[in-house]
């Protein structure tokens, strides 16, 4: 008992004897109880992160948005989304006296009136084209390099929806001032709109309140684009992020990088670090470009008016795919049972969803292609594998092409051609130019491909010439490194999907599925013998490189 008691004595002194908990102290100990905060954060502060300038790619994205929801909530402080009509008489003295509705009026307040407005309107505009330009640009990063493969199908999903919801916040958030410019992008897409057979009508309707312009059209599209479409959006970016947590960070191929061992810096401190660094730097140059440079003056173009419409009048760039479908198609029409069907519009109004959809189904038609079940966290290099790289090139170069088609008002103006010449070179180019950047690219890849193959058995040219005993002049090759040897040659190179033999060997023929020859013929296209260069063996690399081989 008296030990017990010196042992009771001797822990009370020893509590006494304790500096007394701080109050961040006491706070971590209550949340740590309650949430598990501690195991949380020693699971996962420390993971690590590959490093790579392009995987800034989507921090730029994501700040981008960020600085859209800190501009957005000072802009809806002023604005005042209604068309109901007044006469301004403001400080923009050029427009007193002109009748406006009350948007227009309110964004002109901003912009001269509201101390910072006007500087605040430009960062959001250029934020959310560097936003949706960045969406693109990362999604491009992921797609040449495989990074969409299993288990990030999903993952590739939320960051195609979020792209399409980028582009219609976009529209909407563009059409909110009623300038004569945003006015002219609604009716396009009312026009748009009316095209689509039995429902046009009624939509339209629904969305304007009545004959277009309506009265509602922009109090109608200001809760959407300020509450709907950014929570969603938001909620996509917070699931995104989490899944690129969960799932190990994919990583460029090199020493030491394996399907299951990440190389790179812990995501705290230095990851986090860096990447508060970034956000700032991303907000600075948007400030900076908010500030020199022009974009969107409303007060040049003047309120909407439904007789007029502007000169030049453009939408923003990732807009500019649609308007150029619709500019270069043909103006069809045919009439059944006494319905006008506007092809001209219809049918390009129809094309820009699906060569979107396209883009965000090519995950799940690879992996059916392959059959590949594994999962992948290790990059391909673009020029080992040629024909999806062909494919991104390809889909690109259909935008660019379609882009100069919805500018092409400009185009003949700032180039001196004509109208029409531009008109046809891009109806042509849509067919011609994707079909000729794919065999450009892949033939460029399949280069490459045999020059890694070439350093790889050879080394890497020095420049030194020598002379052998024999009178024979050659040129002196220096070995690779093993880590580059390595990069030239982890990538795999399986066999392509094959049907096998449609005859067994009692001669009984069984029955094939049109799938299956679909997915063997797509699969010899994708991955068989005209689609790449196969990688140096073992074998081979030890004949070159042994004895009097290794200095050729």
């Amino acid at each position: 008992m008296g030990d017990d008691g010196a042992r009771r004595v001797y822990g009370t002194d020893s509590a006494d004897r304790r500096p007394p908990a701080g109050t961040g102290e006491k706070l971590a100990d209550w949340a740590d109880g309650r949430l598990g905060l501690y195991a949380l954060a020693k699971a996962n502060m420390r993971k690590v992160f590959p490093d790579h300038w392009s995987f800034m790619l989507g921090e730029v994205t994501l700040y981008s948005f960020l600085v859209l929801i800190l501009t957005g909530v000072y802009l809806t402080l002023f604005f005042e989304p209604s068309m109901q009509e007044v006469v301004y008489n403001g400080s923009y003295t050029e427009l007193n006296g002109v009748l406006m509705s009350k948007a227009f009026e309110s964004t002109l307040d901003i912009s001269f009136d509201v101390r910072g407005g006007l500087l605040i309107r430009q960062i959001h505009h250029w934020a959310a084209l560097v936003f949706v330009t960045g969406m693109l640009v990362h999604m491009m990063r992921v797609f040449f390099t495989g990074a969409f493969r299993k288990p990030r199908e999903l993952n590739w999903l939320f960051g195609w929806t979020l792209l399409m919801l980028g582009i219609i916040t976009g529209l909407t958030g563009y059409s909110l001032p009623d300038d004569l410019l945003s006015g002219t992008g609604i009716r396009f897409a009312q026009g748009a709109i009316l095209s689509i057979p039995i429902v046009g009508t009624y939509l339209s309707f629904f969305l304007f309140g009545g004959e277009f312009p309506g009265e509602d059209i922009i109090s109608r599209l200001y809760p959407v684009h300020v509450l709907l479409l950014p929570g969603i959006m938001l909620g996509l970016v917070t699931a995104h992020l989490i899944l690129v947590f969960y799932h190990k960070h994919t990583q460029f191929p090199g020493p030491g990088r394996k399907e299951r061992s990440v190389v790179g810096m812990p995501f705290l401190p230095v990851y986090m670090a860096k990447a508060g660094g970034f956000f700032f730097l991303v907000f600075g140059v948007l400030t900076v470009m908010g500030a020199i440079a022009q974009i969107n003056p409303v007060w040049a173009f003047g309120p909407y008016r439904p007789d007029l419409v502007t000169t030049g009048a453009q939408p923003d760039w990732y807009l500019g795919f649609s308007e150029g479908l619709i500019r270069v198609m043909p103006g069809w029409e045919i009439n059944l049972w006494g319905h006008t069907l506007v092809l001209g519009v219809f049918i390009p109004f129809s094309l820009f969803p699906l060569i979107l959809l396209a883009l965000g189904l090519y995950p799940f038609i690879e992996a059916w292609i392959t059959g590949d079940k594994r999962e992948h966290h290790i990059l391909d290099r673009p020029r080992n594998a040629p024909v999806r790289t062909g494919l991104g090139v390809a889909w690109l170069t259909l935008y660019a092409v379609l882009l100069i088609g919805g500018g092409n008002d400009i185009v003949a103006t700032h180039l001196h051609l004509s109208i029409n010449v531009i008109t046809w070179f891009v109806r042509i180019g849509v067919f011609v130019l994707p079909v000729a950047a794919f065999v450009v690219t892949k033939k460029i890849c399949m280069g490459l491909q045999r020059r890694d193959r070439a350093k790889v058995l050879h080394g890497r040219e020095t420049g030194t010439v020598k002379r052998l005993p024999t009178g024979e002049y050659i040129e002196v090759h220096e070995p690779l490194a093993q880590a580059e040897l390595h990069t030239l040659t982890q990538h795999e190179q399986l066999p392509p999907y094959e049907i096998g033999r449609e005859v067994d060997a009692g001669g009984v023929r069984r029955k094939v599925k049109r799938s299956e020859r679909l997915r063997a013929r797509l699969a010899h296209a994708m991955y068989g013998p005209d689609a790449r260069i196969e990688k140096p063996t073992v074998e081979e690399y030890r004949e070159i490189t042994s004895g009097d081989h290794q200095s050729h």
